[in-house]
């Protein structure tokens, strides 16, 4: 179980985008990345091909540390922690003890 999970609001704490709020499309765990939605933009050159016939330059996400975003609760960016609560691990913002699953 990780502390970011796909659909997660998060807000950027670090970097060029830092302060910026979006939903996470991707969680890459072996690499601890995150993909968050208009978040990280980057300028991609593409080929023509079946999906795309016209070719061109694509504005797409790229990939964040995980460690650069935290989960917004209540609004506010919030630490997580986890508690076993009824026999199930779940995960809790620690500011408020509020479970977020």
């Amino acid at each position: 179980m990780h502390k970011i999970k796909r659909d997660d609001l998060v807000k950027v704490i670090a970097g060029k985008d830092k302060d910026k709020q979006g939903k996470v499309l991707h969680v890459d765990t072996k690499n601890s990345k995150v993909v968050v939605e208009g978040v990280n933009m980057i300028t991609k050159h593409v080929k023509p091909g079946p999906g795309n016939p016209q070719g061109g330059i694509v504005q797409k996400e790229a990939a964040l540390d995980i460690s650069n975003v935290m989960l917004v609760v209540d609004g506010k960016a919030t630490r997580v922690g986890f508690e076993v609560k009824d026999g199930k691990k779940v995960r809790v913002a620690k500011a408020t003890g509020k479970v977020i699953d």
